[in-house]
């Protein structure tokens, strides 16, 4: 395992002293008892009365998801150990540091673990504090599941946690919120593939086997099946065979905008990536697709896995505007 860790139980919390020390301009972390270290809080929380828009999940996913709290977009995120939903406490705490009585928002992947915790910690902000915690699940993942709302939520969490952001910032209110949040997932799809597994520190050693030289055409994130296994292909092939599921699914047409995602798992060069969305933007354009923007890089991760993803966004005027409103967070910038 080539990491540079010290105790392989102590990353998280080595971790986030280091990020919150970093980065102590954007964010703060939590002190609360029932936060117990593991929720990062935006200094711009409660600077106005707006709703609380928190993120969370497990860690090993970064800069998803504590590289996106900052004014404009995530108040708070809640921080899991690696691949794990963080407990209901902190998701608890969450609410207690952001509302500003305006409700709060949960915006996470869909897994069973995350939906379990977060859902206690809403009853419990409902039940000890009166406040009213919505939720909205990503399911962008295509291949995951043939029902949309069992699907997992893979890197097309950062939009739909981006369009919520603008719109609190903008003083929507809770229900405003929570609409476009849905609205967002709705027209978000993601595929990817992996060539390689993460290692995980506390096995000191990769999470699933994968042969040198194999890759999987829609792997998640955590190493969940994906649909085939085989010999690593030249990149346009792998686009092509990633594209047409995204494609089909929603469907996109001719005459459609699109904001795209080429995203890196935590292995893959940019090199690599620009190479892949060379081949996303022929695809595109052949279908007579205009690609509004474009996000190049690691977003959303899976430590240090090879491998990437493509993500579309299907835009209207209502998105556009609030993929493109300010916002101001250690890994992502817009003025």
């Amino acid at each position: 395992m080539k990491r540079l860790i010290n105790d392989p139980y102590d990353v998280v919390e080595e971790m986030l002293a280091g990020y919150v020390t970093a980065h102590k301009d954007h964010v703060v972390l939590d002190q609360a008892s029932e936060a117990q270290g593991r929720v990062v809080v935006s200094k711009s929380a409660k600077q106005k009365d707006k709703v609380g828009v928190i993120i969370g999940g497990g860690s090993g996913h970064e800069p998803l998801f504590l590289g996106y709290v900052g004014k404009g977009f995530a108040d708070a995120a809640v921080i899991g150990n690696i691949n794990t939903s963080p407990s209901p406490d902190p998701c608890y705490a969450s609410v207690r540091a952001v509302d500003t009585g305006k409700g709060c928002i949960y915006l996470y992947g869909n897994y069973a673990g995350d939906v379990m915790n977060f859902d206690m910690g809403a009853e419990k902000a409902d039940e000890e504090d009166g406040i009213r915690v919505e939720t909205v699940l990503i399911t962008d993942d295509v291949i995951s599941s043939e029902n949309i709302e069992d699907r997992r939520g893979i890197a097309g969490d950062f939009f739909v946690f981006k369009v919520a952001g603008a719109k609190a910032e903008m003083g929507g209110d809770l229900d405003e919120v929570v609409a476009v949040a849905k609205k967002c997932n709705d027209v978000t799809r993601t595929m990817g593939v992996a060539m390689s597994s993460a290692t995980l520190p506390s096995k000191g050693g990769p999470i699933f086997e994968m042969e040198d030289g194999d890759m999987e055409i829609g792997m998640g994130i955590h190493g969940e099946p994906g649909v085939r296994r085989g010999k690593i292909e030249p990149a346009d092939k792998v686009i092509d065979q990633i594209m047409a599921p995204i494609l089909a699914d929603l469907p996109y047409t001719a005459g459609d905008e699109v904001y795209v995602l080429v995203n890196s798992l935590g292995a893959t060069p940019l090199m690599d990536l620009h190479i892949c969305f060379r081949r996303v933007a022929e695809i595109l354009a052949e279908k007579g697709i205009t690609i509004y923007k474009s996000l190049i890089g690691s977003y959303a991760s899976s430590m240090d896995m090879a491998g990437m993803s493509v993500t579309l966004v299907k835009l209207d005027d209502e998105i556009k505007e609030l993929l493109d409103y300010p916002c101001d967070t250690p890994y992502f910038k817009q003025f």
